[in-house]
C-alpha cells in the first residue's frame, strides 16, 4: 500500500496504531489496534461511529478486551509491530477500492472506517453488526461527513465540518447556559442589527478599549437570537464564532492553512446566509497564515465580502485597527465601524447586578448589592489602566473566590481548638511518663481539659459540616432554580406554551419560594464562616491589586494615623509646619475627602541644606509603607538637560530605550501609592516643569507609549536650596522666620519658577534653620545609632548631658545644618573607640559613657554590673 496515495490523518492513525502494538508488545498491528486510536476523543472515527449510534464507549472496552486477548511475544531479537496482520492489509485493500468508488485522489480515514464493515472474520466487525450497525447507516454517516466532497488533499479530514472544528456556535452555547446573560448595550447591539440588514456593506466591525464588553455584544446579539427579539431577516440565524489560533495551529505544509479557512468559508457559503461568522481579534487575519507565495486570510475574505457572501462581525482595539485593519484600505471599506465606548459607572453596576445570580451559583456565596456599587465604584477610581465593565467584574469574581476558599477552610475558632486539642495531646503523652505527684495531679486535671476541649472541637466540627450542608443546598437550589428559567426562555423561543406555562406558574414560583425559605433559614443562624461578599471584600481585592489602602479603617490603624504627627517627629527634629501639613494630607486621603482628580498632596520644601527636607520624606514613606524605600527619588540634578527630560516619560519612538519606559511613569504606574520626591527641584530644566503641570493638576501623566499613568494616589513632594540664605538670615533664636525673608524668599521663587507652577502646589513650606535644642537631639539620635552597633559586640554606651552640648555646639555649622555633624561623630567619637576597641582596652560587658573635660571629649568604661550599681 503506497502511503503517498493516503491522507496525513490515516498515515499518522497507522504509526499510532503501530506504537500501541510495540507498547503491549505484540508482533503485528491489528484493525483492534488501529481502531483503539481512532475511537478515542476527538477522533474522526468515533464521531462516525456516535453518527450510526454506537455506544463508542462500549467499542472502546471490546477493544481492550480484543487487545488484551492478544499473546505477548517476548524473546531477544523480537521486533514488536514490524508487519500488518492480513486483516488490518484486507482492511487497506477494501478502502482503497472505497476510494475508487467515491473518485478519491487520497484514501481518508472514513473509508477505512467503511472498509471495516466488509471485512469477514473480524471479531471487531461481528462487534459492530453484534450493536445493529450496517454498512448503509455508516455510509450514510460518512456522506453527511463529506457533504459531497471528494478527497482532493493529503489534509482532507481538517475540511471535514470545518465550523465545527474552528468554531464555536454561539447561539447553541447561549440556549445551553454557557454564556453569562448579556446586560445593557442595546444601542450598540442595534447599530449590529443594522448594518447586518444592509444588502451591501454588511460587516460591521466592533472597534472599544479591550474589556469595554466587544464581544459581549455579539453575544447579546446571540441572545436575542435565542428570544427572537430580532428582525425577521436575523431569525433563525446562527453565530459562528472564528478561533483563528486553532485555524493556524498545526498548518505545517504551505496551503494547508488556507484550505481549511476555504473549508470554513465553503460551508458558510452553502448555508446561504444563515450562518454570520464572528472574528475577534479580526486584525488577526491580516497577515494570518502568510508565508512567500501564499495569501492571507484577509485577501481571502475580500471577495466573499465584496459580494455579500459573507455575514461577518469583527472586534478589536482602536490600536489595532489603526494599525492593521487602516493599512488595508480594500479591506477596511467592506465593513462598517461601531464604536464601543467604555459604560458609565451606573451602567456598570446595573451589568454586575445582571451578572450577580450567576457568581453567587458560581462561587456558592451571597453578593450584596453594596458591593456591587464598591466594584463599579472603586475600580472605576483606582484601576486606571484597565476598562469598565471588565474591571469591576474581575473584583466581583475575585472577592467570591475569596469567600469559597474561606467557607471551604476551617473556621478560625474550629481550627484553634483543634491546635489547642494537639497540644495537649502532646503533653498528656510526655506526662504519663512520668511519677511525681505534681505530674499525676497535672495529668488528672489535663484529662478532664482534653475531654471539654475534645467536645468544643467536635461541637464545632459538627455545627461546621450543617454550615456547609446548608450552604451548599441553597446553591444547589439556586441552580435548579437558573436551570428552570433557561428552559423557560427556551420553551417560549420554541412556542412550547404548555411547558413553559408550567414553569412559569408552576415549577418557577415553586423553587422561588423554596429558596427564600431557606434564604430565612439561613439569616436567622450564627454562622462560623461568612457567605458574605460585601464592599469590605472588593475593597480588601483592591488594596491586593494596587497597595492602595482603601479598606476600612482598623482602630489600630486609626490610631497610628492619628499619632502620625508624632511618628514622623521621631525621625524628624523640629520643623513642626512641615510635619503637619504632611500628616495632614495622608489624613484627608485616609478619611477619604481628598480631591479625587489631584494627588494626595504636592508641597514644595525650602531651607537650608541638612534641616530634614529629604529626612522627612524618608519618615513619611516609613510610617505609611514600612520601609523608607518605598519611595520614588528622582534626583532633578540629572535633568539639567533639555534632552535629559524624555527619561522621565521614555525615549520617543524610534529611539533607544523607547520600550523601558520612563523612569517616573514605570515607578509610579508598578506602584501607583507612593511617595515621589523630586531632589533639588531648582536645578531641572525648565521643560520638566511642563511635565509636572498636568502631574499636579490632573493628577496624571502620558508616557512616551501612550499610556496614562495615574498620580492620584502620590505624595509629590519637592525639595529646593532656594532662599537659603535669606531664611538662614532672617530667623530668630525661637526658630520664628521673619516675614520680610518669607517676602524675599516669595519673591526669589516667583523669579525661578512660573506662576502656573507654583500656583499648583498644594503648600509651600519653609524649613527654619535648626536651634540648639534641635541640634541636641539629633545628636542623642546618632549616638544612639551608634550605642545600637556596639550592643552587638555586648557593650553598652551613654553620653552625659554636658558631652550633648558640646558635640551639637562644635558640630554644628547653621549654613551646612545637621549633616556635618554625622562626619564630627565619626571623628570624634567614632574613630577613638575604634582604636581602643581594636587595642583590646574595653572589655566585653562594659558600659562605655562619653563625657566631656577639659574642652575635649572623654571615654571611660567599666563593667556593666558595676556600672549599674552606680
Amino acid at each position: 500500500m503506497n502511503p503517498e496515495k493516503m491522507t496525513e490523518a490515516l498515515t499518522s492513525a497507522l504509526a499510532e496504531a503501530q506504537r500501541i502494538a510495540v507498547t503491549r508488545q505484540h508482533q503485528a498491528v491489528t484493525v483492534a489496534h488501529l481502531f483503539k486510536f481512532l475511537v478515542q476523543p476527538g477522533e474522526l472515527a468515533r464521531q462516525l461511529f456516535q453518527d450510526a449510534g454506537v455506544d463508542v464507549t462500549a467499542l472502546d472496552h471490546e477493544l481492550d478486551r480484543e487487545l488484551d486477548s492478544i499473546s505477548t511475544v517476548t524473546g531477544s531479537g523480537v521486533q514488536y509491530g514490524q508487519e500488518f496482520s492480513r486483516n488490518l492489509t484486507e482492511l487497506l485493500q477494501k478502502a482503497d477500492q472505497i476510494r475508487d468508488a467515491y473518485h478519491d485522489d487520497f484514501m481518508a480515514l472514513d473509508t477505512v472506517v467503511l472498509a471495516v464493515m466488509q471485512l469477514n472474520g473480524e471479531a471487531l466487525t461481528d462487534y459492530l453488526k453484534q450493536q445493529g450497525l450496517t454498512e448503509k447507516k455508516l455510509r450514510a454517516a460518512v456522506d453527511d461527513l463529506r457533504g459531497g466532497e471528494r478527497v482532493t488533499s493529503k489534509n482532507q479530514e481538517d475540511q471535514y465540518k470545518a465550523l465545527e472544528k474552528y468554531g464555536t456556535d454561539l447561539v447553541k452555547a447561549m440556549r445551553s447556559g454557557k454564556i453569562d446573560p448579556i446586560i445593557g448595550r442595546d444601542d450598540e447591539i442595534l447599530s449590529v442589527i443594522r448594518i447586518l440588514s444592509r444588502k451591501t456593506k454588511n460587516n460591521p466591525v466592533l472597534i472599544g478599549e479591550p474589556g469595554v464588553g466587544k464581544t459581549a455584544i455579539v453575544e447579546g446579539l446571540a441572545q436575542r437570537i435565542v428570544r427572537g427579539d430580532v428582525p425577521d431577516n436575523l431569525k433563525d440565524k446562527t453565530i459562528f464564532s472564528l478561533d483563528m489560533g486553532s485555524l493556524i495551529a498545526g498548518a505545517k505544509y504551505r496551503g494547508e492553512f488556507e484550505e481549511r479557512l476555504k473549508a470554513v468559508l465553503k460551508e458558510v457559503t452553502k448555508s446561504d446566509g444563515q450562518i454570520i461568522m464572528f472574528i475577534d481579534e479580526i486584525h488577526n487575519i491580516v497577515g494570518a497564515g502568510k508565508t512567500e507565495g501564499s495569501m492571507d486570510a484577509g485577501n481571502l475574505l475580500k471577495p466573499m465580502l465584496a459580494r455579500g457572501e459573507l455575514h461577518l462581525i469583527g472586534a478589536t482595539t482602536l490600536d489595532e485597527y489603526r494599525q492593521y485593519l487602516e493599512q488595508d484600505k480594500a479591506l477596511e471599506r467592506r465593513f462598517q465601524r461601531v464604536l464601543v465606548n467604555e459604560p458609565s459607572v451606573a451602567d456598570t453596576v446595573t451589568i454586575l447586578r445582571g451578572l450577580r445570580e450567576r457568581f453567587e451559583i458560581h462561587h456558592g456565596v451571597k453578593i450584596h448589592d453594596n458591593a456591587l456599587i464598591a466594584a463599579a465604584k472603586l475600580s472605576d477610581r483606582y484601576l486606571t489602566d484597565r476598562f469598565l465593565p471588565d474591571k469591576a467584574i474581575d473584583l466581583v469574581d475575585e472577592a467570591s473566590a475569596s469567600i469559597r476558599v474561606e467557607m471551604n477552610s476551617a473556621p478560625t475558632e474550629l481550627d484553634q481548638a483543634r491546635r489547642q486539642l494537639m497540644r495537649m495531646q502532646v503533653e498528656q503523652t510526655a506526662l504519663k511518663q512520668e511519677t511525681d505527684e505534681a505530674s499525676k495531679q497535672r495529668l488528672s486535671d489535663l484529662q478532664k481539659e482534653l475531654a471539654d476541649t475534645k467536645e468544643k472541637v467536635d461541637h464545632l466540627s459538627a455545627r461546621w459540616n450543617q454550615e456547609k450542608s446548608a450552604i451548599k443546598q441553597l446553591g444547589d437550589k439556586k441552580t435548579e432554580l437558573d436551570q428552570a428559567k433557561r428552559e423557560l426562555e427556551n420553551a417560549e423561543s420554541a412556542y412550547d406554551l404548555n411547558r413553559a406555562a408550567e414553569l412559569q406558574h408552576g415549577t418557577i414560583p415553586q423553587l422561588e419560594k423554596e429558596l427564600a425559605d431557606l434564604e430565612q433559614t439561613d439569616q436567622q443562624q450564627d454562622w462560623l464562616v461568612s457567605e458574605s461578599v460585601t464592599e469590605n471584600e472588593i475593597a480588601a481585592v483592591v488594596s491586593r491589586m494596587t497597595g492602595i489602602p482603601v479598606t476600612k479603617l482598623v482602630q489600630g490603624e486609626r490610631e497610628k494615623l492619628l499619632k502620625l504627627a508624632d511618628h514622623l517627629h521621631e525621625r524628624v527634629v523640629g520643623q513642626d509646619q512641615a510635619v503637619s501639613a504632611v500628616a495632614d494630607a495622608v489624613l484627608r486621603s485616609r478619611a477619604g475627602l481628598q480631591d479625587p482628580t489631584k494627588p494626595l498632596g504636592s508641597f514644595l520644601f525650602l531651607g537650608p541644606t541638612g534641616v530634614g527636607k529629604t529626612e522627612l520624606a524618608k519618615a513619611l514613606a516609613e510610617n505609611l509603607f514600612d520601609s523608607e524605600e518605598h519611595m520614588v527619588r528622582i534626583d532633578m540634578s540629572e535633568y539639567m538637560e533639555k534632552e535629559s527630560v524624555s527619561r522621565l516619560v521614555g525615549a520617543a519612538p524610534g529611539y533607544v530605550g523607547y520600550e523601558e519606559g520612563g523612569q517616573l511613569t514605570e515607578a509610579v504606574r508598578r506602584n501607583p501609592y507612593t511617595i515621589v520626591l523630586f531632589d533639588e527641584v531648582e536645578k531641572a530644566h525648565p521643560d520638566v516643569f511642563n511635565l509636572l503641570l498636568q502631574v499636579l493638576d490632573d493628577g496624571r501623566l502620558t508616557d512616551s507609549q501612550g499610556r496614562t499613568v495615574d498620580f492620584k494616589n502620590t505624595i509629590l513632594i519637592m525639595t529646593s536650596n532656594l532662599g537659603s540664605e535669606l531664611l538662614l538670615q532672617g530667623t530668630d533664636d525661637q526658630g520664628r522666620i521673619s516675614e520680610d525673608a518669607k517676602k524675599q524668599v516669595a519673591q526669589l521663587l516667583q523669579s525661578h519658577f512660573r506662576p502656573e507652577f507654583l500656583n499648583r502646589i498644594d503648600e509651600t513650606i519653609m524649613f527654619t534653620p535648626l536651634s540648639l535644642a534641635d541640634v541636641e537631639q539629633i545628636v542623642v539620635k546618632l549616638i544612639d545609632h551608634l550605642a545600637i552597633r556596639l550592643h552587638e559586640q555586648q557593650l553598652d554606651l551613654t553620653i552625659t548631658p554636658a558631652a550633648q552640648t558640646w558635640i551639637a555646639k562644635a558640630g554644628y555649622l547653621p549654613a551646612y545644618g545637621a549633616r556635618p555633624l554625622q562626619r564630627f561623630i565619626t571623628t570624634h567619637v567614632e574613630t577613638p573607640l575604634a582604636r581602643e576597641l581594636i587595642a583590646g582596652t574595653i572589655p566585653a560587658n562594659s558600659l562605655i559613657t562619653i563625657d566631656v573635660a577639659d574642652d575635649q571629649l572623654t571615654f571611660t568604661h567599666a563593667p556593666q554590673a558595676a556600672a549599674d550599681t552606680q
